[in-house]
């Protein structure tokens, strides 16, 4: 299981203008994460989630403060979801599953269709991802992210560009992939419905990339959004977000 540690954390880019100001993404971050657990940053467009998983990843480097993430004594091993599966289009799911892995033969394949067959999709192992539905081939980026057997998955709102029912059906598999390896997953979303379905504990970030509330959430798994419970809670959150921002936030976020 993973560890991450994030001291006094900020990102300032650069004015998008000539003659503008600084954009502040985050502004003075502090939290710590570990163990077998699914957190949610959730907040409106613009308040640095995906900044945050940019800089846990190495992808973008902090303006000042440090974040860390181990394993133990050694550096923990990353897997990463995005926004759309990136697949590369010449290759097979199978050749796109093993691609990423460090190993080859038996023990690279085994894994790749170990995870297909978790989310249901064995049967595509010899297609071409033009072949599949947008919804499938998020299915196999997040298969190949678990087959990478990361002690971190790091998740960048992975159901935005999907429809209302292939999300929801997205969201069970993934619960179902998470409740068989108890990863330690950072998950991006701007949407309180599907935070509350999946998390253990939720991080509400406000505009200029601040710790508005941490939530944690003691429901068990596997949730449905139809569960009055989840609904109750959902409630309760985009309630603190109109405490935060303005009804259009939280109109954004879900409401």
């Amino acid at each position: 299981m993973a560890r991450i540690d994030i001291e006094r954390l900020s990102k300032i880019f650069p004015p998008p203008t000539k003659g503008g100001d600084p954009v502040t993404a985050i502004g003075d971050i502090s939290m710590e994460i570990e163990g077998n657990v699914f957190v949610s940053v959730v907040g409106p467009s613009g308040c640095g989630k995906s900044t945050l998983l940019n800089i846990l990843s190495g992808v973008e480097t902090p303006t000042s403060g440090r974040a860390s993430v181990t394993e133990g004594e050694r550096e923990a091993r990353l897997g990463y979801v995005f926004q759309d599966a990136r697949l590369l289009p010449w290759r097979t799911v199978m050749d796109n599953m093993t691609y990423v892995r460090d190993d080859e033969g038996s023990a690279a394949t085994e894994a790749a269709a170990h995870y297909l067959e978790m989310v249901g999709l064995s049967h595509t192992h010899h297609m071409f991802p033009g072949q599949l539905s947008g919804g499938m081939q998020q299915r196999v980026g997040i298969a190949r992210a678990f087959s990478v057997e990361p002690d971190l998955l790091l998740m960048d709102e992975p159901f935005s560009h999907l429809d209302a029912i292939t999300a929801r059906s997205l969201r069970d598999h993934l619960q179902i992939l998470w409740a068989a390896t108890r990863k330690t997953v950072l998950f991006v979303t701007h949407d309180v419905v599907e935070a509350v379905q999946l998390s253990d504990r939720i991080i509400i970030l406000a505009p200029g990339g601040v710790v508005f509330d941490d939530i944690s959430i003691d429901l068990e798994h596997p949730r449905r959004v139809t569960d009055p419970k989840v609904a109750t809670l959902q409630a309760e959150i985009l309630a603190r977000f109109e405490e935060m921002h303005p009804s259009s936030a939280a109109a954004e976020l879900g409401a």
